[in-house]
């Protein structure tokens, strides 16, 4: 079975590279505190800048959760990372259990950014793959982080 990627997108009113740099860089100072599954609140959601670099959460309590890995790396055009949380919400710790998430970056002026989330492989996650995509599409998911993301990157 295929599921259909889920597809956001949105225009930011600055430079693609500060864009880029926003997203991926500064990515706890946009990303909510209440998005997280470890069983601590959220002190920092990180995104190493390198290919092979983790994406993951510390909790206040210094505990780390994996939510997966930067597999492609190319400022400021896009990003790709790989996606390790099932449809309920836990870790799979299995690299070909995760779908992919490609953020790319396309220069429409001087000041305005388009950016582009597709949230694809969802089947990869086996049984738990509808969840996982009802969940990043719905409320709360990509469209939401989206905006939270524009509103810092244009600030």
């Amino acid at each position: 079975m295929t599921l259909e990627p889920v597809r956001k997108t949105i225009t930011v009113a600055c430079s693609r590279e500060h864009a880029f740099k926003t997203y991926t860089e500064a990515f706890d100072s946009w990303w909510p505190r209440q998005h997280h599954i470890g069983a601590g609140d959220l002190a920092e959601a990180v995104l190493e800048p390198k290919p092979g670099g983790r994406w993951y959460e510390r909790t206040v309590d210094g505990a780390e959760c994996d939510w997966g890995e930067v597999l492609v790396w190319e400022p400021p055009v896009r990003v790709v990372l790989s996606w390790r949380i099932d449809g309920d919400w836990k870790i799979d710790p299995d690299p070909a259990r995760a779908s992919e998430i490609e953020v790319r970056f396309l220069e429409e002026g001087p000041r305005s950014t388009r950016v582009e989330v597709e949230h694809r492989d969802f089947e990869r996650h086996g049984e738990t793959g509808v969840k996982v995509r009802e969940g990043v599409s719905g409320e709360g998911g990509h469209g939401t982080l989206l905006k939270l993301f524009a509103e810092k990157a244009a600030a």
